[in-house]
């Protein structure tokens, strides 16, 4: 587990995803066992996007004792929002622990065992000022913390191995080409982003649109 301190209020953690083999890292089209999470708290809100446990004990423990002593201190209500479906993760015991509202694009609500509160469409007003924005596969949704200047995707973006962004590979797409799903993206460029929090892959802490630009060009 890593946990950073990314911007006053703003935190991302690492955990090693318990369902995670060798094969999904095969052949550079998959994901690599240790995935993101980000924590973001708010003048109203603690929010919680695509949580996962730590799954070592130590880990565990430490983890939910920090984040419980948080929740108490800051005294505001907790929100889970889940970018995709596949990233339900520690969404039900949290959501349990806190008594945290759930967040989730409508078209995807079913696709979860978690225990969906607040199912929303893209336009809708969500906890804290964050914007959702269309991820354009599986109900995705991006996450834009406008004050931040972070985008928090699921997994239409992933990290490169280089410290930049790739688009998910051709490989997950079932109705459109890589091609065509860059170019479905390139909205996000109207976006003065600054972080990339990637699920899969290093984040991208500075120069976010830059590097956008460079894995949605042709």
């Amino acid at each position: 587990m890593v946990v950073s301190e990314l911007a006053p209020g703003l935190w991302r953690w690492t955990a090693l995803h318990p369902e995670w083999t060798p094969e999904e890292a095969e052949e550079g089209d998959g994901w690599e066992q240790e995935v993101g999470c980000v924590y973001l708290e708010t003048p109203g809100n603690v929010l919680l996007f695509d949580p996962l446990i730590p799954g070592e004990p130590e880990s565990r423990a430490t983890f939910l004792s920090n984040l419980d002593d948080d929740v108490r201190r800051k005294g505001k209500p907790v929100a889970i929002l889940i970018t995709i479906f596949f990233h339900e993760r520690s969404t039900a015991e949290l959501a349990r622990r806190y008594d945290a509202t759930v967040w989730i694009q409508e078209g995807a609500v079913e696709r979860v065992d978690a225990p969906v509160t607040n199912p929303f469409e893209l336009g809708d007003v969500l906890p804290g000022g964050v914007i959702g924005v269309d991820g354009q596969r599986g109900f995705e949704t991006m996450y834009w913390l406008p004050e931040q200047r972070a985008l928090v995707p699921g997994d239409s973006l992933l990290g490169d191995g280089k410290g930049g962004v790739r688009v998910t590979p051709e490989s997950w797409l079932s109705e459109t080409t890589h091609r065509d799903f860059k170019r479905s993206l390139r909205g996000l460029l109207d976006l003065p982003v600054e972080m990339v929090l990637l699920s899969h892959g290093e984040p991208v802490l500075k120069n976010g649109h830059a590097a956008l630009e460079r894995a949605l060009a042709d």
